[in-house]
């Protein structure tokens, strides 16, 4: 150790001591001056949530009393100017090093990549590390060199790829940079994480979590070794902690994914040896929950557009419905859709929900009530304890159909049909709507067709202690059908208009709805940074920039009816898709294989609006396109309902 090296550890999303690169190489150099600032300025329209900001507020606590007992004073600051507080760290310690770990949401790009540049101007050596995923996003691309845009292809080249089993462990000891100058520190509460009106709802949340990389430590632990080895059959249950509940460390960097990952496999190769294919099979889903983590760190890199567009460039004709009393009915858990109604009233109660209910009711937002996808996105990130924009943005453009392998845009699963399946006695819709409580397993998750003796007898009164549907699944179709027919009529236009000269250019109807804008990645092909290294931060490079007009194939016209139990196994089995696989619950699982769905009919439809000699399609041709799909759709509609 060389005593005479000083460095700044500039903390963020990265609040532990164990497997933390920036911090180990700072201590291995020399003295350190381990600082957080908070910046709510710079944070823009994504200021994190009330319970986020509960849980940042007691992982800084933990981190300042580890750093602590290893010697090291842990330094607080709250400005209007991340790099002015930088700055004033450098010139009061005489500091001639920062380090940091990556973050790859589209804010952090930018002013990392600025800080860089206005540190290295200055004299100052910057480095910076990977402390949060398995593979850089620039290190995985396909053979062509172009990033990957579905999760299987992504995920597939990650397992295939050697992996350094590298893990950085705590510092035995630290070394306080000597202060000779001013820093304006604080104190935790001086920060302003958490008002006096929050404290008491918040008080509830410390009965049910413990933040902090101590007890990040714990939770895997016991995860791992009591909850992995059944998590493929558990994970299905909507109610109580089925899933490993880590999300909310390893957004905040209180838990190592490298850490994650290699406990995990550890496990597999033991249950492996002793032939225990549930416990096998329950790492592969475990493993593939955590690689969707990492692919939506990797598409918001590649993609920085991603945060406030469509990946598939179609949809941005796509006529969302801005109607601010539905989406205001949704976030409150008054649709009259029981399962939907309880999975918004916990989200708001509790900051959590499962990952199946994040599904179901992203899915009636988009789907049933076609409200903007960046509303719901925006919505999550403000509520959820484990609110991280990355995994948001992908959950989000999975669920509206925005991505390769997203969900088909015109699916919709009933929530009735999805409340049978995953709660099936009706426990977890008693819970959170407690007016429900006296209903019959029978009728809970649909009331609406109860007779009225029955509600009588519950004491349920539909419009008044408990909403009617706010819209009928059949009406819900036909609109997803028009808002479907009329994006292909913009973009039909809009390639005529500018096959014409006309230059004409249509663009999401939702984006005149957001408060604010959000910074864009300044694409460079090089950083100028002259403290460039192999472990340093890149940014988006120009060899994807035509990824952005990506659009889905065409769909096969496929009628999907419930299929008997014997049948459904034996299509599973015929298409190669296991049970376990098409189940996965994940606001951002991959769709690339077949799945039988859950509504009672779905139509598929073409997403491309153009002739096949690249014509544009013309006005006449599109609406003979539209009635001869109408009367497909309509004959599979008759025949359903005839049993045929």
């Amino acid at each position: 150790m060389s005593s005479s090296s000083k460095t700044i550890v500039w903390f963020r999303r990265d609040l532990r001591i164990d497997d933390n690169p920036a911090l180990a190489a700072a201590a291995r150099d020399g003295s350190v001056f381990p600082v957080y600032i908070w910046c709510p300025k710079e944070e823009e329209q994504f200021y994190p949530g009330r319970v986020s900001r509960w849980w940042l507020k007691q992982s800084l606590a933990h981190l300042e009393q580890s750093l602590k007992s290893l010697g090291a004073e842990f330094v607080l600051i709250k400005t209007h100017s991340t790099l002015s507080a930088l700055l004033d760290c450098i010139k009061a310690t005489g500091a001639t090093k920062l380090v940091f770990n990556h973050l790859y949401d589209p804010v952090s790009l930018v002013r990392d990549h600025n800080i860089k540049e206005k540190l290295a101007e200055a004299g100052i050596s910057v480095r910076s590390y990977n402390g949060d995923l398995l593979y850089e996003p620039w290190e995985i691309y396909d053979e062509k060199g172009q990033a990957f845009t579905t999760f299987d292809a992504y995920w597939d080249k990650c397992l295939n790829m050697q992996m350094e089993p590298i893990s950085f462990l705590p510092p035995w000891r630290l070394v306080q940079d000597a202060v000779t100058g001013t820093v304006e520190r604080c104190s935790i509460e001086d920060l302003g994480l958490e008002n006096e009106t929050e404290k008491a709802s918040n008080a509830l949340l410390g009965r049910a979590w413990s933040p902090g990389w101590g007890s990040a430590d714990k939770a895997i632990t016991e995860f791992v070794e009591h909850n992995l080895c059944d998590y493929s059959r558990s994970r299905l249950k909507v109610g109580g902690n089925s899933t490993s509940l880590l999300s909310p460390y390893l957004h905040f960097g209180e838990l190592s994914v490298r850490k994650v990952f290699q406990s995990a496999r550890m496990k597999q190769i033991l249950w492996r040896r002793e032939q225990n294919s549930q416990g096998e099979e329950s790492v592969t889903l475990f493993l593939k929950a955590v690689g969707l983590r990492e692919y939506s760190r990797y598409l918001t890199f590649n993609f920085p557009f991603t945060h406030e567009r469509p990946l598939l460039s179609n949809l941005k004709y796509f006529p969302w419905n801005a109607d601010v009393n539905r989406f205001k009915a949704w976030r409150q858990g008054r649709t009259g859709y029981p399962l939907v109604d309880a999975g918004m009233r916990e989200l708001w109660a509790t900051g959590w929900i499962h990952n199946r209910i994040r599904v179901i009711v992203s899915s009636f937002a988009v789907k049933f009530l076609l409200l903007p996808w960046r509303w719901g996105m925006k919505y999550f990130w403000d509520t959820l304890l484990d609110a991280d924009l990355e995994c948001d943005i992908l959950g989000w453009q999975y669920i509206s159909g925005s991505l390769p392998d997203g969900h088909e845009l015109e699916r919709l699963d009933s929530p009735q049909i999805q409340g049978s399946k995953f709660d099936p006695e009706g426990e977890y819709v008693r819970q959170w709507l407690p007016e429900l409580a006296r209903m019959p397993t029978e009728w809970i998750h649909h009331p609406w067709d109860a007779p009225h003796t029955v509600l009588k007898a519950a004491g349920v009164e539909l419009g008044l202690n408990y909403p009617k549907p706010i819209i009928d699944i059949d009406i819900a179709r036909e609109h997803v059908r028009e808002a479907i027919f009329k994006m292909w009529e913009m973009e039909a236009a809009a390639k005529a208009a500018t096959s014409d000269g006309m230059n004409e250019e249509v663009f999401d109807n939702s984006i005149g709805i957001e408060t604010s804008a959000i910074p864009k990645v300044i694409l460079k092909e090089n950083s100028s940074c002259p403290t460039y290294s192999s472990n340093d931060q890149r940014v988006p490079s120009f060899q994807n920039g035509n990824n952005g007009s990506l659009h889905r194939k065409r769909a096969k016209c496929v009628e999907e009816e419930r299929l008997p139990a014997d049948k459904s196994n034996n299509h599973n089995k015929q298409t190669g898709t296991s049970r376990g696989e098409e189940d996965l619950c994940s606001t951002a699982e991959s769709s690339a294989s077949k799945r039988q769905s859950i509504s009672r009919m779905s139509f598929s439809v073409p997403r491309s609006c153009s002739l096949s000699d690249g014509r544009p399609m013309q006005e006449c041709e599109l609406s003979d396109m539209k009635q001869s799909w109408q009367e497909k759709i309509d004959l599979e509609q008759t025949s359903s309902k005839n049993g045929n």
